[in-house]
């Protein structure tokens, strides 16, 4: 795929929950976006506007309602759902706000697992891992379990982890909602370097306006449609962290 080309591509995405037949309850009312490589993208919408259900599509976690997602040229609709499993574990790096590290297993293990499942061997994974919790700054805390770290160290142990099969694209949901503003800011410039020096494609998912400015593209949801995009002011904002 060349630098530039459609990552992303959702069009007239609907998804319906039935609770108790017959009601029917659609949170996403036909949602049309696309996100080009490279682009560090935010999805903002407060709550209840329907960002989780989104970000589960999106993740090849759930499958729409109705129409038509394609992810890095595959068709979501048409894969099977051990193939969605194989693409989550290769094309996905997820971040989430809660961790969801594995406790009783240090950080370079939980680095390690998504390489287990795609079947790279024991010697490459561990190096592999340690490389990537040196990038995010973890080199002395690698051999503590989660209940050893802070909020922020468990973060950055979970960004490593998003990152340990070299993904297309990286999910980020509420990356920063559990942390302090100081952590969160590590966070941040955590991934504007992934984007800027690896150009990763990012797609952070929150219901902060201000986070959101962070990014290149804004794509606003609110009550299961997209209501605009906007251009995002990273360029002014780092500058003014910069003085």
């Amino acid at each position: 795929m060349a630098a530039g080309d459609i990552m992303l591509d959702l069009r007239d995405i609907h998804k319906s929950f039935f609770i108790g037949t017959p009601n029917e309850f659609e949170v996403l009312h036909g949602v049309n976006f696309s996100v080009r490589e490279g682009e560090f993208v935010s999805i903002v919408g407060q709550s209840g506007s329907g960002k989780s259900t989104l970000m589960n599509i999106i993740g090849a976690l759930d499958r729409p309602t109705s129409g038509e997602y394609t992810l890095d040229g595959v068709d979501i609709e048409k894969a099977k759902d051990h193939e969605l499993s194989i693409l989550r574990n290769k094309k996905i790096g997820f971040v989430f706000q809660t961790y969801n590290l594995i406790a009783r297993t240090n950080a370079i293990k939980n680095v390690e697992l998504p390489m287990m499942y795609a079947g790279i061997g024991r010697a490459e994974r561990n190096e592999r891992a340690k490389m990537l919790l040196e990038q995010v700054g973890m080199t002395n805390r690698m051999m503590h379990n989660p209940d050893e770290l802070s909020g922020g160290q468990k973060q950055r142990v979970a960004i490593a982890r998003a990152m340990a099969n070299d993904p297309a694209i990286i999910l980020a949901d509420e990356p920063t909602g559990a942390l302090d503003s100081a952590t969160g800011r590590l966070i941040m410039d955590i991934f504007h370097k992934l984007h800027e020096e690896q150009g990763k494609t990012i797609v952070l998912i929150t219901h902060s306006n201000e986070l959101s400015l962070e990014t290149e593209r804004i794509i606003t949801l609110r009550d299961g449609d997209i209501r605009g995009e906007s251009k995002g002011q990273w360029d002014t904002i780092k500058e003014d962290l910069a003085c």
